[in-house]
């Protein structure tokens, strides 16, 4: 009888990955980091523990919508979904719903549009919320994790 293997959270040690998301599409990333912060790109993958490894992501400002690409003198990557997709908060005061467009969203908070992605594809449990924790997003080059060496992928 062959036995599976299941890891224990004292035996886990987290990489660290550098990512450039430079002209890449905001809900294709989001998959790729998403299955990484929970730790399924790793044959020692267990359910019920915290498996991740820790991704800083650069050039968040830099990200892009799918959609039919148009025209636009501030943003080199702008899309129809820029003008249609919106994202809504609420103040929890009657009649408080605040709605931003994404183009908007992307000028204003560039680190938001991506982490609001990736935080809806998590487990919604203690766990999820610790996972995205081990989320680093950064506007531009410069990020202040050079002492932890994340190794460059591409995803």
């Amino acid at each position: 009888m062959t036995k599976s293997f299941l890891a224990k959270p004292g035996e886990v040690k987290p990489d660290w990955m550098l990512i450039d998301a430079d002209g890449q599409v905001v809900g294709r990333l989001a998959v790729k980091l998403a299955t990484v912060l929970m730790g399924k790109h790793k044959p020692t993958y267990t359910p019920h523990v915290d498996c991740g490894d820790f991704i800083v992501v650069i050039n968040a400002e830099k990200v892009r919508f799918g959609g039919r690409p148009m025209a636009h003198p501030t943003h080199p990557n702008f899309t129809a979904k820029m003008l249609t997709k919106t994202y809504q908060r609420y103040s929890r005061y009657p009649n408080g719903l605040k709605l931003t467009p994404a183009a908007e969203m992307i000028e204003r908070k560039p680190e938001e549009v991506l982490r609001l992605a990736v935080r809806r594809m998590l487990p919604k449990t203690k766990m999820g919320r610790q996972m995205l924790k081990k989320l680093k997003l950064y506007r531009g080059d410069k990020h202040p994790h050079q002492a932890q060496v994340p190794e460059p992928r591409t995803l």
